[in-house]
């Protein structure tokens, strides 16, 4: 059967996320059945990281805060999470399934496809979007 996304509320959980105006810093998606769903969102990125289990399959949008000390703003990610246990037809049906959560979710400044939980470890994200984004003028680094 194919995978299905329910754009309306996906769109609401991802413009939660992306609007400055709410403190709301992740939305997870899901599947149910053979449709992409909102899994949740919230404020603490541990509590998107407990949707991450060895089970499960699931889309992650994330709002991390970089910059230096003289200029902070906010970079965006999607995180693709494949779990351990999770069947070898799922894993390769997630790749196409990914296209239907890109129409939705489509400014972020890195991707990142995960099966391990040290991956998912918020240092090791904030680093690869510092990488991403560029060049770094922080004098505190140094």
């Amino acid at each position: 059967m194919a995978t299905k996304i329910d754009k309306d509320a996906c769109r609401e959980a991802y413009n939660l996320v992306r609007d400055d105006n709410t403190e709301t810093n992740w939305a997870a998606f899901k599947y149910e059945g053979s449709t992409i769903v909102p899994a949740g969102h919230g404020t603490d990125y541990e509590e998107f990281k407990s949707h991450c289990t060895d089970d499960a399959r699931l889309f992650g949008f994330v709002r991390f805060t970089t910059g230096d000390a003289m200029s902070k703003r906010a970079k965006f990610t999607l995180i693709t999470w494949i779990g351990e246990n999770v069947s070898g037809l799922q894993r390769a049906k997630i790749s196409t399934d990914k296209t239907l959560v890109k129409d939705v979710v489509q400014n972020f400044a890195k991707e990142f496809m995960i099966s391990e939980r040290r991956e998912l470890e918020e240092d090791y994200i904030r680093d690869e979007l510092k990488k991403a984004g560029g060049a770094n003028y922080d004098a505190q680094a140094e």
